[in-house]
């Protein structure tokens, strides 16, 4: 039978923990603002991507270094599109434009020494060069020269990205000279639009609180709460200077509410725990240099979306420069890389995250994850075995591991992958629980073991009785059997309601009037899912059928076609080829519906 989703890739598991680490809803919609406002934004028009190789063995000249450095930045290749702009500004090296770019990249890609090197030559010919100034700057503060630092940024700087960047970094080289007063007043005189005041207010509580002040720091962390209370570093900020000025019911309020953004976060979870035995809180941040770090990391992982990467690694690279184990820098640059498809950085990086730090399973259930986007399936399952096997009742480990095995349509071991997690909450489910049960009973639906495979989707349902994905699943696996028909129908039917503007569940509702018959009504959906989903071949398929059986003959034939030229999987394409050729076969079942393609794995 036909899934009733689309089919579950190999790379396709993922986690959403490790992309919002730090950014809360205002800092996510601070994104594009950012981008907008860098001065570097123009520079980074690259010429259309096609495949290249590694500059080893290419002939070095000019243009063919400058083509391909070009062409691996418009692929995201950050290391070759560094490698190559460097043998082009090697062969010119008075090349302004060269020299800028390889810089960048350099940065990007964590060549710190060698980008520092050219930021002296840039900052020499181009002393308004905001990214090679706030390079050295930041440079001069990890060498604890502050004086330095205050007057590499002391010159003006053009746009508010770099005015931002620029001030909040010489205040906290002010404040590491001991000068509280003018680093505050610096913030202060900061102009600029309103998403500046999460960033300005929330680093002037980190001045203050490291300089003595708490009072005035907590003033400032309520103002930054109040602007963004979605932002981890901002929560945490908060929550720690609560419990250290006593409140520490109000330290567990501003916990709560983040936990209902992201629950269970495991940062939250351990300074809940040591808030509660009573424990010593330290500040956030217990140094200068932390600080700016923090103020390269807060802004890069903003940066780091819709066309921001370069600058955004750039950034995260220089706060990982500061603080070398800054382990949610770390996070933010091994997620940057994830996106842009170099999963061995990634890997790399959140190797490098402190054993002792929360965050480290969670980097290692994502090592597990990438493994497999890189189609090691191997070294994934290993991995995440591992996890899975020193903690049982690490859901989050127990999920990645069944959903990587579940993906690769080894069904048996996935399932007893849940099961493993199950078993630790089966006692006491809670409504988050829904997923274990969810994702186990697809596995028993597809080994055809019906009867577990109907308890756990009902089980989910019971844990969570809104749920459309176990809904659309349970719905149309009912109506595929012929059970509990007008139960099924209503099932889809909600899921829809829930979700109207989701393709694939409107094609269920579509596939299942199909199914029973109800070929006119079958049209109406399939109609919807097609412009839900116009890409979708086995979607487009659907409605080809649908108009085949309501006598449009000619457009069912168009729908073949395009779902033909859409892309199919070979089992499916076959089959559309054939309806291309001869029609659709009247082959029925007893319900007296055309028996539908194999199902493929859902999920």
């Amino acid at each position: 039978m036909r899934a009733p989703f689309p089919t579950f890739r190999p790379s396709a598991p993922g986690r959403d923990r490790l992309k919002g680490l730090l950014l809360g809803t205002g800092a996510v919609a601070l994104a594009g603002a950012l981008i907008a406002a860098s001065p570097l934004a123009a520079k980074a028009e690259v010429s259309d991507t096609q495949e290249i190789g590694t500059a080893e063995g290419l002939p070095i000249t000019l243009s063919g270094s400058y083509l391909s450095g070009r062409l691996a930045g418009k692929s995201r290749d950050i290391a070759n599109a560094a490698a190559f702009f460097q043998e082009a500004l090697d062969t010119d090296p008075g090349n302004a434009f060269l020299l800028d770019r390889t810089f960048v990249l350099h940065v990007a890609n964590g060549d710190i020494d060698r980008a520092l090197d050219l930021a002296e030559r840039l900052t020499a010919d181009q002393p308004d060069h905001f990214l090679a100034r706030i390079a050295l700057a930041a440079d001069a503060i990890h060498m604890q020269d502050f004086d330095r630092a205050v007057k590499l940024l002391d010159r003006g700087t053009r746009g508010p990205l770099a005015e931002l960047t620029g001030r909040l970094i010489r205040a906290w080289a002010l404040a590491a000279q001991g000068k509280t007063d003018e680093a505050l007043e610096s913030i202060a005189a900061l102009d600029g639009p309103d998403w500046f005041n999460v960033f300005t207010t929330h680093h002037a509580g980190l001045i203050q609180e490291l300089a003595g002040r708490s009072d005035a720091a907590l003033d400032n962390f309520n103002a930054a709460f109040a602007t963004d209370p979605g932002a981890l570093r901002v929560v945490e900020a908060l929550a720690r200077a609560r419990a250290r000025a006593g409140d520490k019911a109000g330290a567990l309020k501003v916990i709560d509410g983040y936990g209902k953004i992201i629950p269970g976060h495991p940062v939250m979870q351990q300074l809940r725990a040591r808030i509660e035995e009573g424990g010593e809180i330290a500040p956030m941040v217990d140094a200068h240099d932390r600080g700016a770090a923090e103020v390269l990391y807060g802004l890069g992982a903003a940066l780091g979306r819709d066309g921001g990467e370069e600058l955004s690694a750039a950034y995260l690279q220089l706060a990982i420069h500061l603080d070398p184990k800054a382990d949610i820098a770390l996070i933010a640059l091994a997620n940057l890389f994830q996106r842009i498809d170099d999963q061995a950085r990634s890997i790399e990086l959140l190797g490098r995250v402190d054993e002792k730090s929360p965050l480290k399973r969670d980097a290692e259930i994502q090592i597990g994850l990438n493994y497999n986007s890189l189609d090691n399936l191997a070294q994934a399952r290993a991995h995440l075995e591992k996890l899975v096997e020193s903690d049982p009742s690490d859901l989050e480990a127990v999920t990645a591991l069944g959903n990587v095995l579940r993906a690769h349509q080894l069904f048996e071991e996935a399932g007893q992958a849940y099961s493993q997690g199950i078993q630790t909450i089966d006692a006491d489910p809670g409504e988050q629980n829904w997923t274990l049960y969810y994702y186990r009973g697809i596995c028993y639906e597809r080994m055809k073991d019906w009867g577990k495979a109907e308890a756990d989707f009902r089980k989910g349902l019971e844990l969570s009785p809104d749920q459309p994905l176990v809904l659309n699943y349970l719905g149309y696996s009912l109506v595929d059997r012929g059970l509990k028909l007008d139960e099924a129908l209503d099932m889809i039917r909600k899921a829809v309601e829930l979700r109207p503007q989701d393709g694939y569940i409107v094609d269920s509702l579509g596939w299942a009037y199909y199914r029973l018959g109800r070929h006119e009504e079958a049209v109406v959906e399939l109609e919807k899912a097609v412009q839900l989903r116009p890409e979708d071949p086995i979607i487009n398929d659907h409605l080809g059928d649908a108009y085949w059986k309501v006598g449009r003959r000619l457009e069912a034939r168009f729908q073949w076609n395009h779902a033909r030229d859409l892309g199919p999987e070979e089992e499916e394409l076959t089959k559309i080829l054939d309806k291309i050729a001869n029609g659709l076969s009247e082959t029925t079942t007893e319900n007296g519906a055309i028996t539908p393609p194999e199902k493929k794995n859902g999920g």
